[in-house]
């Protein structure tokens, strides 16, 4: 009965679409087509397998203590598992370095090598997934307040050979997956109070830099991130936005737009579009900032919203790649993927649902008021059934009925880790 009054309503809403000139089809082709890059560290809080402990510090925090996280690579495989059965769609994973398959012995980060994630691209695979990476930083006795920006050789090299080897061990995998992986490069160097060096810890970040990028490949994709700041380091970050859009633009590299990064006045939809003339690929790593930099789980605010419109009214989503960051401890880790997830899909099928035709004939023709009558009135269109068929269509949880799946596991898998 539920999955008929599901097909009505969507065939309603069809309807309803087609008398503004919008394809629900192919709006349901394109969003089937989206990959996420979902985050591995959700799953254990930023704890990694180096068999150092807590790898707080360096710039983030993890907070909430709830039970059940995962505590090794099987486990986070297995929640990873079981979101996938939750959401629609074939998307990818994103690694940070310290996830490698250490075998339990202790591998210092300037000395990984692809060997360490062989185990992770072969169930990759096998799960049809595609893999992303990332070098690591923070939660290490070399990271300090500085690392790649470090005036200090030896424990700038150390980065260095620890970033170079990320995109070596990123090249291997995107040869294994035969699809590109894209390695973010993110580091918290900064300073809690004042400098006077801020040119000077710029200059060395950029030689630095220089140096990771030197080494030329062809089945990875490199991006940098920028951050307005780290805890700790709240007044003077070094890879700065200005920082990471100069050089980007100057070595033709993938700058990544971390939504949570960025001070709460500031649109970073509004970003996408000149991005996109000077630099070839944008990189989006999707979180939900509360009053300062924090990783809440993304949810479908007006945010999330504008950033997918912006990308899909720009025609560019062969160009914007879209990943999670996020590492909410307070709640279930598997919901907070899953609401994360879905959210993000949800703005992009709203997106997709935008009719942007007549409303780009509105406004190379001066029709103002009819632009704006036509964006307030398409937030009021069904794409709430046209989201509830694609679900139904995909063979997942419909609505809310994916919370019972999620109480379930958390009694008979993560409630019995201790």
């Amino acid at each position: 009965m539920k999955n008929e009054l599901i097909q009505k309503s969507y065939e309603i809403a069809k309807e309803r679409y087609a008398a503004v000139g919008v394809s629900i089809e192919q709006a349901l082709e394109a969003l089937q087509k989206i990959s996420i890059s979902i985050h591995c560290w959700q799953a254990d809080d930023v704890t990694g397998f180096e068999n150092r402990g807590n790898l707080g510090g360096g710039g983030i925090q993890t907070t909430g203590n709830y039970p059940g996280k995962a505590r090794n690579r099987e486990e986070i495989q297995q929640d990873i598992e079981k979101v996938l059965t939750l959401i629609a769609g074939n998307h990818r994973l994103n690694l940070h370095a310290i996830y490698g398959d250490f075998q339990g012995k202790v591998v210092d980060r300037d000395a990984i090598e692809p060997a360490h994630f062989i185990s992770w691209m072969q169930w990759a695979k096998e799960k049809g997934l595609k893999l992303d990476f990332n070098s690591t930083s923070f939660g290490h006795p070399k990271s300090g307040n500085l690392t790649l920006a470090n005036p200090e050789l030896s424990i700038r090299n150390f980065w260095i050979e620890h970033t170079k080897r990320c995109r070596l061990i990123s090249e291997e995998m995107g040869k294994f997956q035969n699809d590109p992986c894209i390695m973010n490069l993110w580091i918290h160097d900064g300073s809690k109070d004042f400098t006077v060096n801020r040119l000077r810890y710029r200059q060395i970040l950029e030689q630095s830099l220089d140096e990771i990028f030197a080494e030329k490949y062809s089945h990875m994709k490199d991006c940098i991130e920028a951050k307005l700041f780290g805890i700790g380091l709240e007044s003077y970050t070094v890879g700065s936005y200005d920082f990471y859009l100069g050089y980007g633009m100057k070595k033709q590299k993938m700058a990544t737009l971390d939504t949570g990064h960025f001070h709460l006045s500031e649109s970073v939809a509004d970003k996408i579009s000149s991005l996109l003339l000077f630099t070839p690929e944008i990189m989006l790593h999707v979180s939900r900032p509360i009053r300062w930099d924090s990783d809440h789980v993304t949810i479908l605010n007006d945010e999330v919203s504008d950033l997918a419109k912006e990308i899909v009214r720009a025609n560019a989503l062969d160009r914007v790649h879209i990943g999670l960051d996020y590492f909410d401890a307070s709640i279930n880790r598997l919901g907070a993927y899953v609401i994360g997830i879905r959210a993000v899909q949800k703005a992009f099928l709203q997106a997709l649902l935008e009719p942007i035709r007549q409303l780009r004939e509105y406004e190379a023709n001066g029709q103002y008021f009819e632009r704006l009558a036509l964006l307030e009135e398409a937030k009021s269109l069904p794409w709430n059934a046209v989201w509830d068929y694609f679900c139904l269509i995909n063979n997942i949880p419909v609505g809310e009925e994916y919370i019972a799946d999620i109480r379930k596991y958390e009694q008979e898998v993560t409630g019995k880790r201790k």
